[in-house]
């Protein structure tokens, strides 16, 4: 299990503390569900992890923002199968997602994430998003695969089994099994 947390002023995937200092046994609830406070959460601001899943990966973000939670969502895809710390972006493509309901553009944000990893060997570094008119603009900084250390299997599908992006009083949080 991964687990990276980030400050409030974060932006483009600042680190609080040292990468992968953060770790959660595989009892712990979900961000949100136990309480706000950090102590009974466990966890800071925002964040994501990746916890094993017969078959296939669970992936979990919180933030308190829609948007921040999807790049959460997106950087604990990303780091489930590639070490890319100390990677600089090479390019940033800009990518429209389109959807209806906010667990829709959750899928649809993971799965234009597979499909730059399946179809253009990219690997998104750092992730910036916006709410644009029910959809979402989505910069994504990508590297070539080639040069990240590959650390997991490669994802391969969003599962909309229990896929879900919800607000709840402690802020925003995502939950998304990936086929990999």
């Amino acid at each position: 299990m991964r687990d990276r947390g980030h400050g409030a002023d974060g932006g483009w995937g600042a680190v609080v503390g040292e990468p992968g200092s953060l770790r959660y046994g595989p009892d712990d609830e979900p961000a949100g569900r136990s309480g706000c406070g950090e102590e009974s959460a466990g966890r800071s601001g925002r964040g994501h992890r990746a916890v094993p899943h017969t078959a296939d990966i669970r992936v979990e973000a919180w933030a308190e923002g829609r948007e921040q939670c999807l790049v959460e969502a997106v950087l604990g895809l990303v780091e489930s199968f590639a070490e890319t710390s100390g990677t600089h972006p090479t390019a940033v493509e800009r990518v429209r997602v389109e959807q209806g309901s906010d667990d829709d553009l959750l899928a649809g944000l993971l799965d234009e994430v597979i499909f730059r990893l399946d179809v253009h060997g990219q690997v998104p570094v750092d992730v910036e998003v916006e709410a644009v008119g029910g959809g979402l603009d989505v910069r994504l900084a990508v590297v070539d695969v080639g040069s990240v250390a590959i650390t997991g299997a490669a994802p391969k599908a969003v599962s909309f089994h229990e896929l879900r992006l919800e607000q709840g009083p402690c802020g925003w949080t995502g939950e998304a099994t990936v086929d990999v």
